[in-house]
């Protein structure tokens, strides 16, 4: 039996992986994983990373403090994934704003890469305003900045 802890993936240094499967479910009738549920890994990604550093969303929803909005998106597909694949979500941080921070996030299939996101998360008031990130949110995020990552190059 699984008990309440699922797993969360893992931090690797900066890098945040996280295992899926590729389910029937996720494929359209050519058997071709359809391209929104790319979009669904990278948020389950982004929210498992933030429960492994220590980020409780839905305490700061509840508490009326606010939440996460994806700001701005923008995809690269670069192969499609099948039936069965074994896929690994990598998500790094690249900067870190008053009330946002940009990622760059990539589905992979062994080393081959699928798809890949630079994704703009920012925190909002429950009105939807941009409030700036709590000081121990920040610091949890200054902490995966990798300053030799180069996004441009990494997402032309």
């Amino acid at each position: 039996m699984i008990g309440p802890e699922i797993p969360s993936g893992c931090l690797n240094g900066t890098v945040h992986r996280l295992g899926v499967r590729v389910y029937y479910e996720d494929t359209d009738l050519s058997g071709v994983v359809y391209h929104a549920n790319y979009l669904r890994w990278f948020e389950r990604a982004r929210s498992d990373l933030l429960r492994l550093i220590g980020i409780d969303q839905r305490a700061a929803h509840e508490a009326g403090e606010g939440a996460f909005a994806v700001a701005d998106m923008a995809l690269r597909y670069a192969s499609p994934a099948r039936l069965d694949d074994g896929i690994v979500v990598e998500s790094r941080l690249s900067a870190l704003q008053g009330a946002s921070c940009t990622l760059l996030q990539q589905a992979f299939r062994h080393q081959s890469l699928l798809c890949a996101a630079r994704v703009r998360v920012a925190f909002v008031t429950p009105g939807g305003r941009p409030r700036r990130l709590p000081p121990s949110w920040r610091d949890a995020f200054a902490a995966l900045i990798d300053p030799a990552m180069d996004l441009e190059k990494a997402f032309p």
